[in-house]
């Protein structure tokens, strides 16, 4: 498990440039606006060969003074609770504020390691008198950086990997498969880890969100080791309301990316609704291997035609993840649970399956047989070679004399075509369309 680093910090001081600055690249919105961070955003990232997430706690939307300093309070709150360090942001320009005490307050009890940044300290040089203030927080030596330029970002990377507690992470737990089980709220999560586990490790409640983190609960068995990850129930975004409900939706994110295999779970009685949508949606373009389970089977009114109807429905609803296989189980009962580890195992393999450039070429040749490939004002496209450069999702590079003439239809076409020789059941796919004067 990577540590987690979380950047927190009144509106307006740089929080959301600085998390660009960190990653490399611009996620998240920057305007210098207070309140323009909407939903919070993480990366994962890497410093002098240390790996770690980092997440921009925005998303204060204040209206007044007293509710910017209630809000301040929740995302400084949240922050303690799941990070492993926290990047606490200030700016020269203001000064300390009371603002920044009431964090700086909080942070100190929370007793959790804090790297106290001093954002927009643009002129290097003779230090700004200014700067020293900020000692006044009580949270050690500020270090001074400029979001914009760039400097001091190392050192307060440093700081951080310097901060981080030392995660044991065991040869064991590096080859256990970890599982995340995502859905929406109340679709039987906590239920179906506390059968897998034999005992009540998650708190079961009717209670929509009683799930608040993301839980890692090992599990062996006859079918192999599992790290299984239960996250909190995702919500629509009009109805995340509540602050440490968003919190959540970015921690059932982490848990997807650091999942090799994720169940999506449904309420058999409501079938796949908009957010079941968007919940798969996270899995897919985060590129895991996934399975549908269908939860609460036991409660339905069952004839002979009706599991057939519900997996038709499903692969219409769900058509951008139709290589995932569908299963159905009741969390209470146990029925069918133990499919769950066979189809774990076995999409698990799927995402790391290797093809050779042989076999992928022999299967390319055998597609433009069949169908020839598309032309354009008479420019026909022609596909050099395929070659797999990547697992977890297989992603291919396709060499071709033509981006464009390469459409959308005839990848999925070359891509079915592929997974009708190998399989690669459960697992996305990527394919990376290269043309003839590409440099990379």
């Amino acid at each position: 498990m990577k540590p987690l680093v979380a950047i927190v910090g009144r509106p307006n001081v740089g929080k959301s440039l600085l998390f660009n600055r960190i990653v490399g690249q611009r996620l998240s919105i920057v305007e210098d606006t207070p309140g323009v961070t909407r939903d919070r955003l993480y990366a994962p990232c890497e410093w002098n060969g240390v790996k770690f997430d980092v997440v921009d706690t925005g998303g204060i939307e204040p209206k007044t003074d007293d509710e910017i300093l209630l809000f301040i309070r929740e995302q400084a709150q949240i922050a303690i609770d799941t990070a492993d360090v926290i990047v606490f942001v200030t700016e020269i320009g203001t000064g300390v504020t009371a603002a920044d005490m009431d964090v700086a307050t909080i942070l100190q009890r929370s007793r959790k390691p804090v790297v106290l940044v001093v954002n927009k300290v643009d002129k290097t040089g003779d230090t700004d008198p200014a700067f020293y203030e900020f000692y006044s927080l009580g949270l050690g030596d500020p270090i001074a950086v400029s979001a914009v330029h760039g400097h001091g970002t190392g050192d307060m990377l440093d700081a951080c990997i310097k901060a981080f507690p030392k995660f044991e992470v065991s040869d064991e737990d590096e080859d256990r498969i970890k599982v995340a089980v995502i859905g929406k709220p109340n679709v039987g999560k906590s239920s179906l880890i506390n059968l897998i586990l034999g005992e009540n490790r998650c708190i079961v409640s009717d209670i929509a969100g009683t799930t608040r983190d993301a839980v890692d609960s090992r599990v062996d068995n006859e079918f192999g080791r599992y790290i299984f990850i239960d996250t909190a129930g995702i919500r629509r975004k009009s109805k995340v309301d509540d602050r440490i409900e968003k919190f959540s939706v970015m921690r059932a994110q982490l848990a997807i990316e650091r999942a090799d295999v994720c169940l999506i779970m449904l309420d058999a009685r409501e079938g796949v609704t908009d957010q079941d949508t968007k919940i798969a949606g996270l899995a897919h373009e985060a590129g895991k291997a996934s399975i549908v389970v269908v939860n609460k089977w036991d409660l339905i009114d069952k004839d002979s035609k009706t599991m057939d109807k519900m997996r038709a429905d499903i692969m219409r609803d769900l058509s951008f993840m139709s290589y995932a296989p569908t299963l159905f189980i009741s969390a209470v009962t146990g029925q069918r649970t133990n499919r769950i580890f066979e189809l774990v195992n076995y999409v698990n393999d799927q995402s790391a399956m290797r093809i050779t450039t042989g076999m992928l070429n022999n299967v390319l040749a055998d597609a433009q047989a069949r169908v020839q490939p598309p032309s354009d004002k008479g420019k026909r496209l022609k596909i050099y070679y395929i070659t797999q450069t990547g697992i977890r999702p297989p992603t291919f590079v396709v060499f071709s004399n033509s981006r464009e003439l390469f459409h959308f239809s005839y990848q999925r076409y070359i891509e079915n075509q592929i997974r009708s020789v190998f399989g690669l059941e459960g697992t996305p796919v990527r394919m990376v369309i290269k043309q003839k004067g590409d440099n990379d």
